[in-house]
Protein backbone atom coordinates (compact mmCIF):
# COMPACT_ATOMS: atom_id res chain seq x y z
CA UNK A 1 0.00 0.00 0.00
CA UNK A 2 1.21 3.51 -1.03
CA UNK A 3 0.69 4.79 2.76
CA UNK A 4 2.84 1.72 4.59
CA UNK A 5 6.41 3.04 5.21
CA UNK A 6 7.72 0.15 7.57
CA UNK A 7 6.66 -4.19 6.39
CA UNK A 8 8.06 -6.58 8.98
CA UNK A 9 7.96 -9.53 7.42
CA UNK A 10 7.99 -12.92 8.78
CA UNK A 11 11.03 -14.78 7.34
CA UNK A 12 14.32 -15.53 8.23
CA UNK A 13 16.08 -16.14 4.77
CA UNK A 14 16.98 -13.45 3.12
CA UNK A 15 16.25 -14.05 -0.75
CA UNK A 16 12.02 -14.37 0.56
CA UNK A 17 12.30 -11.33 2.06
CA UNK A 18 10.45 -8.78 -0.24
CA UNK A 19 11.94 -5.31 -1.43
CA UNK A 20 11.18 -2.79 1.06
CA UNK A 21 10.71 -5.32 3.93
CA UNK A 22 12.55 -6.08 7.30
CA UNK A 23 13.04 -9.62 8.32
CA UNK A 24 11.46 -10.69 11.76
CA UNK A 25 15.38 -11.55 12.63
CA UNK A 26 16.31 -7.93 11.64
CA UNK A 27 13.53 -6.78 13.87
CA UNK A 28 13.73 -8.17 16.92
CA UNK A 29 17.67 -7.91 16.74
CA UNK A 30 17.60 -4.15 16.42
CA UNK A 31 14.15 -3.27 17.94
CA UNK A 32 15.32 -2.28 21.70
CA UNK A 33 18.43 -0.51 19.74
CA UNK A 34 15.54 1.26 17.74
CA UNK A 35 12.92 1.96 20.46
CA UNK A 36 15.43 3.70 22.70
CA UNK A 37 17.05 6.16 20.43
CA UNK A 38 13.51 6.67 19.28
CA UNK A 39 12.36 7.97 22.99
CA UNK A 40 15.75 10.16 23.24
CA UNK A 41 14.83 11.88 19.89
CA UNK A 42 11.34 12.52 20.60
CA UNK A 43 10.16 10.14 17.41
CA UNK A 44 7.91 8.16 19.76
CA UNK A 45 5.97 11.00 21.23
CA UNK A 46 5.88 12.54 17.74
CA UNK A 47 4.23 9.18 16.24
CA UNK A 48 2.22 8.66 18.85
CA UNK A 49 0.03 12.21 17.91
CA UNK A 50 -0.33 10.62 14.55
CA UNK A 51 -1.86 6.92 15.95
CA UNK A 52 -5.44 6.84 17.02
CA UNK A 53 -7.22 3.88 18.65
CA UNK A 54 -9.18 3.09 15.73
CA UNK A 55 -6.42 3.30 13.17
CA UNK A 56 -6.02 -0.16 10.93
CA UNK A 57 -2.74 -1.99 11.73
CA UNK A 58 -3.25 -5.35 10.44
CA UNK A 59 -5.40 -7.19 7.84
CA UNK A 60 -5.48 -10.99 8.65
CA UNK A 61 -7.64 -13.29 5.72
CA UNK A 62 -10.50 -14.97 7.17
CA UNK A 63 -13.22 -17.60 5.73
CA UNK A 64 -16.28 -16.18 5.36
CA UNK A 65 -19.67 -17.78 4.54
CA UNK A 66 -19.01 -18.47 1.31
CA UNK A 67 -16.17 -20.63 1.95
CA UNK A 68 -13.72 -17.80 -0.15
CA UNK A 69 -10.82 -15.86 2.54
CA UNK A 70 -12.50 -12.25 3.35
CA UNK A 71 -9.57 -9.39 4.50
CA UNK A 72 -10.92 -8.47 8.20
CA UNK A 73 -9.18 -5.08 9.03
CA UNK A 74 -7.88 -5.00 12.21
CA UNK A 75 -7.35 -1.52 14.60
CA UNK A 76 -4.73 -0.92 17.68
CA UNK A 77 -7.72 -1.43 19.98
CA UNK A 78 -9.16 -4.86 18.96
CA UNK A 79 -5.72 -6.22 19.36
CA UNK A 80 -4.92 -4.48 22.81
CA UNK A 81 -8.60 -5.12 24.62
CA UNK A 82 -7.70 -9.27 23.07
CA UNK A 83 -3.95 -8.37 24.75
CA UNK A 84 -5.54 -7.96 28.10
CA UNK A 85 -8.17 -10.40 27.67
CA UNK A 86 -5.63 -13.26 27.66
CA UNK A 87 -3.28 -11.25 30.05
CA UNK A 88 -5.89 -11.38 32.74
CA UNK A 89 -7.21 -14.56 32.35
CA UNK A 90 -4.45 -16.93 32.10
CA UNK A 91 -2.03 -14.74 33.67
CA UNK A 92 0.70 -14.07 31.69
CA UNK A 93 3.12 -11.79 32.84
CA UNK A 94 6.44 -10.33 32.63
CA UNK A 95 8.46 -13.61 33.90
CA UNK A 96 6.65 -15.58 31.05
CA UNK A 97 8.10 -17.47 27.91
CA UNK A 98 6.30 -17.64 25.03
CA UNK A 99 6.57 -20.43 22.45
CA UNK A 100 4.96 -18.84 19.19
CA UNK A 101 4.93 -21.29 16.74
CA UNK A 102 2.00 -20.91 14.63
CA UNK A 103 1.72 -19.33 10.79
CA UNK A 104 1.74 -15.32 11.24
CA UNK A 105 -1.07 -15.16 9.25
CA UNK A 106 -3.25 -16.23 12.29
CA UNK A 107 -4.28 -14.35 14.83
CA UNK A 108 -3.57 -16.77 16.59
CA UNK A 109 0.19 -16.26 16.46
CA UNK A 110 0.38 -12.60 15.59
CA UNK A 111 -2.50 -10.71 18.08
CA UNK A 112 -2.91 -13.27 20.77
CA UNK A 113 0.66 -15.07 21.54
CA UNK A 114 3.12 -12.89 19.94
CA UNK A 115 0.76 -9.90 20.40
CA UNK A 116 0.12 -10.88 24.38
CA UNK A 117 3.40 -11.79 25.42
CA UNK A 118 4.66 -8.09 23.85
CA UNK A 119 2.06 -6.60 26.13
CA UNK A 120 2.68 -8.36 29.19
CA UNK A 121 6.69 -7.72 29.81
CA UNK A 122 7.71 -11.47 28.48
CA UNK A 123 9.63 -13.32 25.97
CA UNK A 124 8.66 -14.83 23.28
CA UNK A 125 10.63 -17.98 21.38
CA UNK A 126 9.50 -18.04 17.71
CA UNK A 127 9.84 -20.55 15.37
CA UNK A 128 9.55 -19.77 11.50
CA UNK A 129 7.11 -22.81 11.10
CA UNK A 130 5.99 -25.36 12.78
CA UNK A 131 8.19 -28.22 13.93
CA UNK A 132 6.96 -30.85 16.20
CA UNK A 133 10.41 -31.92 17.51
CA UNK A 134 11.69 -28.19 16.93
CA UNK A 135 9.36 -27.21 19.30
CA UNK A 136 9.81 -29.36 22.04
CA UNK A 137 13.56 -28.78 21.67
CA UNK A 138 12.99 -24.78 22.10
CA UNK A 139 10.84 -25.29 25.67
CA UNK A 140 13.47 -27.61 26.86
CA UNK A 141 16.66 -25.03 25.49
CA UNK A 142 14.63 -21.51 26.44
CA UNK A 143 12.69 -22.85 29.24
CA UNK A 144 9.38 -21.83 28.23
CA UNK A 145 6.40 -21.15 30.52
CA UNK A 146 3.52 -21.24 28.19
CA UNK A 147 2.35 -21.74 24.34
CA UNK A 148 -0.45 -22.52 22.68
CA UNK A 149 -1.42 -24.48 19.97
CA UNK A 150 -4.24 -26.49 17.50
CA UNK A 151 -5.21 -29.91 18.47
CA UNK A 152 -3.80 -31.49 15.77
CA UNK A 153 -0.15 -30.12 16.59
CA UNK A 154 0.00 -31.42 20.31
CA UNK A 155 -0.90 -34.72 18.55
CA UNK A 156 1.96 -34.50 16.29
CA UNK A 157 3.91 -34.01 19.03
CA UNK A 158 2.94 -36.80 21.68
CA UNK A 159 3.52 -39.45 18.50
CA UNK A 160 7.26 -38.01 18.04
CA UNK A 161 8.96 -41.79 19.10
CA UNK A 162 11.27 -39.95 21.81
CA UNK A 163 8.35 -37.37 23.12
CA UNK A 164 9.15 -38.77 26.39
CA UNK A 165 13.32 -37.63 26.44
CA UNK A 166 12.35 -33.82 26.71
CA UNK A 167 12.40 -31.99 29.82
CA UNK A 168 9.11 -29.69 29.78
CA UNK A 169 9.10 -29.02 33.57
CA UNK A 170 9.55 -25.14 32.98
CA UNK A 171 6.00 -25.14 31.52
CA UNK A 172 3.44 -23.84 33.77
CA UNK A 173 0.52 -23.23 31.21
CA UNK A 174 -0.41 -24.34 27.49
CA UNK A 175 -3.42 -22.99 25.60
CA UNK A 176 -5.60 -25.07 23.00
CA UNK A 177 -7.94 -23.68 20.56
CA UNK A 178 -10.07 -24.40 17.09
CA UNK A 179 -11.98 -27.56 17.67
CA UNK A 180 -13.61 -29.36 20.56
CA UNK A 181 -11.48 -31.92 22.28
CA UNK A 182 -12.04 -35.42 24.36
CA UNK A 183 -11.16 -35.86 27.98
CA UNK A 184 -8.63 -38.26 27.25
CA UNK A 185 -6.55 -35.19 24.90
CA UNK A 186 -6.94 -32.53 28.00
CA UNK A 187 -5.61 -35.52 30.50
CA UNK A 188 -2.85 -35.75 28.25
CA UNK A 189 -2.49 -32.58 27.87
CA UNK A 190 -2.63 -31.74 31.75
CA UNK A 191 1.14 -34.17 31.68
CA UNK A 192 2.78 -31.10 29.54
CA UNK A 193 1.55 -28.60 31.98
CA UNK A 194 -0.45 -28.28 35.19
CA UNK A 195 -2.56 -25.03 33.92
CA UNK A 196 -4.72 -25.77 30.72
CA UNK A 197 -7.07 -23.35 28.99
CA UNK A 198 -8.90 -22.24 25.82
CA UNK A 199 -11.84 -20.70 24.76
CA UNK A 200 -13.98 -19.21 21.45
CA UNK A 201 -11.53 -17.16 18.96
CA UNK A 202 -12.43 -14.92 16.09
CA UNK A 203 -10.55 -13.54 13.44
CA UNK A 204 -12.72 -10.69 13.91
CA UNK A 205 -11.86 -9.68 17.24
CA UNK A 206 -8.47 -9.83 16.97
CA UNK A 207 -8.25 -13.67 19.17
CA UNK A 208 -9.79 -14.88 22.18
CA UNK A 209 -13.31 -13.75 23.06
CA UNK A 210 -13.95 -16.16 25.73
CA UNK A 211 -11.57 -17.86 28.52
CA UNK A 212 -11.95 -20.78 30.07
CA UNK A 213 -10.75 -20.65 34.29
CA UNK A 214 -7.35 -20.99 34.97
CA UNK A 215 -7.76 -23.08 37.94
CA UNK A 216 -10.58 -25.14 36.25
CA UNK A 217 -10.34 -29.15 36.25
CA UNK A 218 -10.31 -31.29 32.67
CA UNK A 219 -14.14 -31.44 33.71
CA UNK A 220 -14.63 -27.74 33.70
CA UNK A 221 -12.66 -27.06 31.07
CA UNK A 222 -14.82 -29.72 28.69
CA UNK A 223 -18.28 -28.34 30.32
CA UNK A 224 -18.55 -25.27 27.92
CA UNK A 225 -16.30 -22.68 25.58
CA UNK A 226 -15.71 -20.31 28.38
CA UNK A 227 -16.92 -16.79 29.80
CA UNK A 228 -16.53 -13.66 28.14
CA UNK A 229 -14.26 -10.84 29.84
CA UNK A 230 -16.63 -6.61 30.24
CA UNK A 231 -15.05 -5.02 27.91
CA UNK A 232 -15.84 -7.64 24.71
CA UNK A 233 -19.16 -8.73 26.43
CA UNK A 234 -21.50 -11.91 25.18
CA UNK A 235 -25.13 -11.79 24.34
CA UNK A 236 -27.10 -14.91 22.39
CA UNK A 237 -29.49 -12.95 19.82
CA UNK A 238 -31.74 -13.84 17.28
CA UNK A 239 -30.59 -13.50 13.78
CA UNK A 240 -30.41 -10.03 12.46
CA UNK A 241 -33.16 -7.78 11.47
CA UNK A 242 -33.69 -6.86 8.01
CA UNK A 243 -32.89 -3.33 9.11
CA UNK A 244 -29.49 -4.33 10.18
CA UNK A 245 -29.87 -3.84 13.39
CA UNK A 246 -29.04 -6.60 15.79
CA UNK A 247 -31.60 -9.01 17.00
CA UNK A 248 -33.31 -9.44 20.24
CA UNK A 249 -31.38 -10.32 23.11
CA UNK A 250 -32.61 -14.16 23.95
CA UNK A 251 -32.54 -15.46 27.64
CA UNK A 252 -30.18 -17.57 29.67
CA UNK A 253 -30.17 -21.28 27.95
CA UNK A 254 -31.71 -20.34 24.71
CA UNK A 255 -30.45 -21.10 21.80
CA UNK A 256 -29.33 -18.08 19.42
CA UNK A 257 -26.67 -16.52 17.47
CA UNK A 258 -23.30 -16.36 19.25
CA UNK A 259 -22.76 -12.19 18.98
CA UNK A 260 -20.21 -10.38 20.72
CA UNK A 261 -20.00 -6.20 21.19
CA UNK A 262 -17.31 -3.56 22.20
CA UNK A 263 -14.25 -2.30 21.06
CA UNK A 264 -13.03 -5.59 20.29
CA UNK A 265 -15.18 -5.84 17.21
CA UNK A 266 -13.00 -5.26 13.92
CA UNK A 267 -13.12 -2.45 11.40
CA UNK A 268 -14.98 -4.77 9.00
CA UNK A 269 -13.75 -6.80 6.00
CA UNK A 270 -11.38 -4.54 3.46
CA UNK A 271 -13.53 -3.04 0.41
CA UNK A 272 -16.37 -5.52 0.93
CA UNK A 273 -19.08 -3.64 2.67
CA UNK A 274 -21.54 -6.54 1.67
CA UNK A 275 -19.79 -9.10 4.17
CA UNK A 276 -19.28 -6.48 6.41
CA UNK A 277 -22.61 -5.02 7.36
CA UNK A 278 -23.76 -9.09 7.22
CA UNK A 279 -21.51 -9.67 9.97
CA UNK A 280 -21.84 -6.64 12.03
CA UNK A 281 -24.66 -4.95 12.77
CA UNK A 282 -25.87 -1.44 12.80
CA UNK A 283 -25.75 -1.17 16.78
CA UNK A 284 -22.49 -2.94 16.50
CA UNK A 285 -23.15 -6.80 17.49
CA UNK A 286 -20.93 -9.14 15.75
CA UNK A 287 -22.37 -12.06 14.47
CA UNK A 288 -20.54 -15.13 14.48
CA UNK A 289 -22.37 -17.69 12.62
CA UNK A 290 -22.07 -19.93 15.83
CA UNK A 291 -25.10 -21.50 17.11
CA UNK A 292 -25.49 -21.37 21.34
CA UNK A 293 -26.33 -20.74 24.54
CA UNK A 294 -24.89 -19.65 27.53
CA UNK A 295 -25.31 -20.27 31.47
CA UNK A 296 -23.44 -20.24 34.99
CA UNK A 297 -21.01 -22.90 33.58
CA UNK A 298 -20.00 -20.44 30.48
CA UNK A 299 -20.83 -20.41 26.84
CA UNK A 300 -22.02 -23.87 25.14
CA UNK A 301 -22.15 -24.32 21.03
CA UNK A 302 -25.39 -25.58 20.12
CA UNK A 303 -24.27 -26.09 16.50
CA UNK A 304 -22.94 -24.55 13.63
CA UNK A 305 -24.57 -22.26 11.36
CA UNK A 306 -22.87 -23.87 8.27
CA UNK A 307 -21.64 -27.18 8.00
CA UNK A 308 -18.09 -25.82 8.41
CA UNK A 309 -14.98 -28.47 8.96
CA UNK A 310 -12.34 -27.94 10.94
CA UNK A 311 -9.00 -29.80 10.04
CA UNK A 312 -5.98 -29.07 11.70
CA UNK A 313 -7.91 -26.38 13.27
CA UNK A 314 -8.27 -24.48 9.81
CA UNK A 315 -11.97 -23.67 8.44
CA UNK A 316 -12.93 -25.64 4.92
CA UNK A 317 -16.28 -25.20 4.07
CA UNK A 318 -18.13 -28.30 2.02
CA UNK A 319 -19.09 -26.81 -0.91
CA UNK A 320 -15.72 -24.87 -1.87
CA UNK A 321 -13.92 -28.73 -2.06
CA UNK A 322 -16.78 -30.11 -3.36
CA UNK A 323 -17.58 -27.62 -6.64
CA UNK A 324 -13.22 -28.27 -6.75
CA UNK A 325 -13.74 -31.87 -7.54
CA UNK A 326 -16.99 -31.56 -9.68
CA UNK A 327 -15.18 -29.03 -12.05
CA UNK A 328 -12.09 -31.02 -12.33
CA UNK A 329 -13.94 -34.25 -13.72
CA UNK A 330 -16.44 -33.24 -15.63
CA UNK A 331 -18.19 -36.23 -17.26
CA UNK A 332 -17.35 -38.47 -14.41
CA UNK A 333 -18.88 -36.70 -11.40
CA UNK A 334 -21.96 -35.71 -11.02
CA UNK A 335 -22.52 -34.84 -7.48
CA UNK A 336 -20.09 -34.44 -4.28
CA UNK A 337 -20.52 -34.09 -0.78
CA UNK A 338 -18.30 -33.54 1.77
CA UNK A 339 -18.68 -34.04 5.70
CA UNK A 340 -15.97 -34.01 8.81
CA UNK A 341 -15.54 -36.94 11.38
CA UNK A 342 -13.17 -37.10 13.89
CA UNK A 343 -9.43 -38.20 13.28
CA UNK A 344 -6.76 -38.60 16.23
CA UNK A 345 -4.38 -36.67 14.50
CA UNK A 346 -6.20 -34.01 12.44
CA UNK A 347 -9.00 -33.58 14.58
CA UNK A 348 -11.24 -33.76 11.92
CA UNK A 349 -10.71 -35.64 8.36
CA UNK A 350 -12.30 -34.78 5.46
CA UNK A 351 -14.80 -37.71 4.04
CA UNK A 352 -15.57 -37.22 0.14
CA UNK A 353 -18.41 -38.75 -0.59
CA UNK A 354 -18.43 -38.77 -4.72
CA UNK A 355 -21.24 -40.03 -7.28
CA UNK A 356 -20.18 -41.62 -10.41
CA UNK A 357 -21.53 -40.32 -13.74
CA UNK A 358 -23.57 -43.77 -15.18
CA UNK A 359 -21.00 -45.74 -17.35
CA UNK A 360 -17.76 -43.42 -16.20
CA UNK A 361 -14.68 -45.41 -15.01
CA UNK A 362 -13.59 -43.54 -12.01
CA UNK A 363 -11.00 -44.29 -9.16
CA UNK A 364 -9.98 -42.83 -5.88
CA UNK A 365 -6.54 -42.14 -7.85
CA UNK A 366 -7.86 -39.88 -10.47
CA UNK A 367 -9.57 -37.97 -7.03
CA UNK A 368 -6.45 -37.97 -5.27
CA UNK A 369 -4.75 -36.30 -8.52
CA UNK A 370 -7.93 -33.99 -9.04
CA UNK A 371 -7.25 -32.60 -5.38
CA UNK A 372 -3.61 -31.74 -5.71
CA UNK A 373 -4.11 -28.42 -6.61
CA UNK A 374 -6.16 -27.53 -3.27
CA UNK A 375 -4.27 -26.64 -0.10
CA UNK A 376 -3.08 -29.70 1.90
CA UNK A 377 -5.84 -29.07 4.80
CA UNK A 378 -8.87 -29.12 2.14
CA UNK A 379 -8.02 -32.40 0.78
CA UNK A 380 -10.28 -35.26 1.57
CA UNK A 381 -8.35 -37.73 3.93
CA UNK A 382 -10.32 -40.53 2.35
CA UNK A 383 -13.05 -40.67 -1.28
CA UNK A 384 -16.48 -42.54 -1.22
CA UNK A 385 -17.53 -43.37 -4.59
CA UNK A 386 -21.15 -44.00 -5.05
CA UNK A 387 -23.77 -44.60 -7.82
CA UNK A 388 -25.56 -42.05 -9.34
CA UNK A 389 -28.90 -41.08 -6.64
CA UNK A 390 -26.93 -42.52 -3.19
CA UNK A 391 -26.37 -39.49 -1.74
CA UNK A 392 -29.49 -39.02 0.59
CA UNK A 393 -31.54 -35.90 0.26
CA UNK A 394 -33.48 -34.30 2.67
CA UNK A 395 -37.01 -33.07 2.56
CA UNK A 396 -36.35 -30.20 0.43
CA UNK A 397 -34.07 -32.05 -2.15
CA UNK A 398 -30.96 -31.32 -0.75
CA UNK A 399 -28.26 -32.87 0.44
CA UNK A 400 -28.67 -34.65 3.84
CA UNK A 401 -25.42 -33.79 5.22
CA UNK A 402 -26.53 -34.65 8.74
CA UNK A 403 -27.32 -38.76 7.07
CA UNK A 404 -24.07 -38.38 5.49
CA UNK A 405 -22.22 -37.49 8.78
CA UNK A 406 -23.53 -40.47 10.25
CA UNK A 407 -22.76 -42.70 7.26
CA UNK A 408 -19.27 -41.31 7.90
CA UNK A 409 -18.81 -42.57 11.51
CA UNK A 410 -19.47 -46.02 10.03
CA UNK A 411 -16.96 -45.44 7.03
CA UNK A 412 -14.39 -44.38 9.54
CA UNK A 413 -15.10 -47.08 11.86
CA UNK A 414 -14.03 -49.64 9.18
CA UNK A 415 -11.16 -47.58 7.60
CA UNK A 416 -9.44 -47.83 11.25
CA UNK A 417 -9.47 -51.76 11.48
CA UNK A 418 -8.16 -51.24 8.27
CA UNK A 419 -5.47 -48.82 9.88
CA UNK A 420 -6.17 -46.60 6.78
CA UNK A 421 -7.77 -43.33 8.90
CA UNK A 422 -5.62 -42.13 12.00
CA UNK A 423 -2.32 -42.44 10.58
Amino acid sequence: HASCEHWIQFDFIPLLVMEGATSIREFAEGVKRAYIKSILSGEVRDAMKDVRARDPCLIIFTTGSTGFPKPAVLCHENILIQNIGIKVAFDISGDDRMCVNLPPSHVGCVTEQLGTTIYAGGICVLLHVFDAEKTLEAIEEHQVTAFGQIPALFALEWRLPHYDKYDLSSLRFALYGGQAVTREFLERLSTMAPQLGTGLGLTETAGFVTYTPLDGTVDDILASVGYDMPLCPLSIREPMREDGSAGRELARKEIGEICFSGKQIFLGYLDDPENTVKTISTDGFCYTGDLGYQDEKGLHFAGRSKFVIKPKGYQVFPTEVEDFIEQRLPGKVIVVACVGAHHDIFSEGIIAFVERAPGADLTKEELDNAVKELAAYKRPTHFEILEEGDIPLNRVAKTDYMALKKRAEDIVERLRTQGKWDA
